[in-house]
């Protein structure tokens, strides 16, 4: 999971790399030179936000050929808790998911497990110029267009699911057979693994979920970190170029993905670090409805209803308090992705007491 990366316009924030995050750019240049992809030594910038893979901006420009620009991610230094940040992962379904209509990602162009070259594996795609907003209730825009970009969500979400592992060689991606239980059991493992002391909210939250999880339909191809902040806009319209951030996906039960989009819905908006729309008046600001995303989700996937929707909501909340503990966590090691991630890290607390407000509500 990742926080957004946008400036003021929606324009990705790149700064000078991170202390923490240093790795050997002439060695990485040779990399590439011996793999044909760039000739030279590449300029190196860090994209600012995300607190999960380090991202970073490459760019090689000489007399003989225009500037060329690319996109790294790679794995955080460090200690990492296990089964985290497989960018091995990544590469792999945005691979598979190349020229797939309705569902666009950065061409990948390759990947690296070799962690001589620059300390941790890492993955190059193409650069794709665009806009990401990370706060739900989209500011930067006017009200016009946010509706445009919240049925751009769900219509994106929608082509996702309905697409075919199997023709697309990804039926080995995961065991969606009992997803959100494994899940339930893998968060609670990572939140304790982050903690000293577990938070109360988080502690019956968790226990609720075991004792609440929901019966599995057809499964589908899940994101796992899908939100507004990860999707990429054009630079000129509210068209959807890419869609970013893959290193939770997995095959899983799709209503999961949806709850967690639609999760600023039960967050309150105004809280500092917070990205909530939960207070705001939606009409006014052109953001449509829970009711009016979830109706629209349906139409898309051509089902009837939803069942068991707050106990989807509680588990969004439980897994995103338990991921921003682990930030926290890093964090305080000294290896977090973003220069935020000590006051992102704080607000696993406000989460869980949320989620487990969704749980009491449906008892």
């Amino acid at each position: 999971m990742s926080m957004s990366t946008e400036g003021v316009s929606g324009a990705p924030e790149i700064i000078d790399v991170r202390e923490g995050h240093r790795f050997d750019i002439s060695a990485l240049g040779e990399y590439l030179a011996a793999q044909g992809l760039l000739e030279g030594t590449p300029q190196v910038k860090q994209f600012q936000g995300g607190q999960s893979n380090p991202t970073f901006l490459l760019e090689i420009d000489n007399d003989e050929e225009a500037k060329r620009q690319y996109v790294l991610r790679k794995q955080p230094p460090g200690d990492i808790l296990p089964s985290a940040h497989r960018i091995d992962r990544e590469y792999r379904v945005m691979a598979a998911l190349a020229d797939v209509p309705g569902v666009p990602v950065p061409a990948m162009q390759l990947y690296c497990e070799d962690a001589d070259i620059i300390g941790t594996p890492f993955y190059v795609m193409d650069y794709v110029p665009g806009r990401v907003f990370g706060d739900p209730a989209l500011p930067e825009l006017a009200a016009g267009e946010r509706s445009g970009v919240y049925h751009a969500l769900i219509d994106t979400l929608a082509a996702l699911h309905a697409l075919d592992a199997y023709a697309l060689g990804l039926a080995d991606f995961g065991r969606p057979e009992g997803y959100v239980e494994r899940q339930i059991k893998r968060w609670r493992g990572q939140y304790e693994a982050s903690v000293e002391q577990v938070d109360p909210a988080m502690a019956s939250l968790g226990q609720w979920l075991a004792e609440h999880v929901p019966a599995a339909g057809p499964p589908a191809i899940a994101h796992g970190d899908y939100r507004i902040g990860n999707l990429l806009l054009a630079p000129n319209t509210i068209d959807v170029v890419a869609v970013l951030d893959w290193e939770l996906a997995t095959l899983g039960d799709p209503l999961a993905d949806l709850a967690y989009a639609c999760m600023p819905y039960y967050l309150p908006h105004g809280v500092p670090d917070v990205r909530g729309l939960d207070g705001l008046d939606l009409e006014a600001q052109g953001i449509p409805t829970l009711k009016d995303q979830l109706v629209r989700y349906c139409q898309r996937r051509a089902i009837d209803h939803i069942d068991d929707w707050p106990v989807y909501v509680a588990f969004s909340m439980f897994r995103t308090a338990a991921i921003l503990q682990g930030v926290h966590a890093r964090a305080l090691q000294g290896n977090a992705s973003s220069a935020d991630a000590l006051q992102v890290g704080a607000q696993a607390g406000l989460i869980a007491e949320r989620g487990w407000a969704v749980a009491r509500a449906h008892d």
